[in-house]
């Protein structure tokens, strides 16, 4: 069997599931694009998040891309205007719940930045007049349930807007949100 393996840009308001059989309506991937059979998300992101997300039909290839040898690159717009001190906090690791038990994040990159160029406007969270936001880049090689989210609000900062934008050697930038691409492994 030939395995098929694509990069999406998730835009925010989608599960990156193909099946919800829950009560409310929610958009899924499928609707996005016509996917073969037996396609799964490489990982995830929540709904509310955008950016990058891979998929593919060879479950081996789901499961090395979610090991630690691949780093995990996210564009982070938090509330208020982050410090050097929560910087620093976040490259050490912090404390977050997880599954109801307390765990300390490994060691990861993180930094202060300008919102990239190619970012777009994404879904407005609310108005300017409710005070400033800033703008970060955090690396991880491991990714726990909301892992990012809970991060930034461990140091003080909660997340506002969340584009993954890297996975390993695969970017989104130069994708249109929704975009797919076939890609070759």
């Amino acid at each position: 069997m030939t395995h098929k393996h694509f990069l999406l840009y998730k835009p925010a308001g989608y599960l990156s599931q193909f099946v919800y059989e829950k009560k409310r309506a929610k958009k899924k991937l499928g609707e996005l694009y016509d996917f073969p059979e037996g396609t799964m998300a490489i990982g995830r992101l929540d709904e509310n998040s955008e950016g990058l997300l891979m998929l593919t039909t060879d479950g081996k290839v789901s499961e090395e891309i979610r090991s630690a040898h691949y780093e995990k690159q996210y564009v982070v717009q938090v509330d208020g205007m982050i410090t050097n001190e929560a910087i620093e906090q976040l490259q050490k690791g912090v404390e977050i719940g997880v599954k109801g038990e307390r765990l300390r994040t490994k060691e990861c990159c993180a930094a202060m930045i300008e919102k990239p160029d190619y970012m777009g406007e994404g879904y407005r969270i609310r108005s300017d007049r409710h005070g400033p936001t800033s703008w970060i880049t955090i690396t991880l090689t491991e990714g726990k349930f909301k892992q990012v989210r809970k991060m930034t609000a461990a140091v003080g900062f909660p997340t506002l807007r969340l584009i993954r934008i890297r996975i390993g050697d695969w970017k989104l930038e130069g994708m249109k949100e929704g975009e797919v691409l076939e890609i070759e492994l």
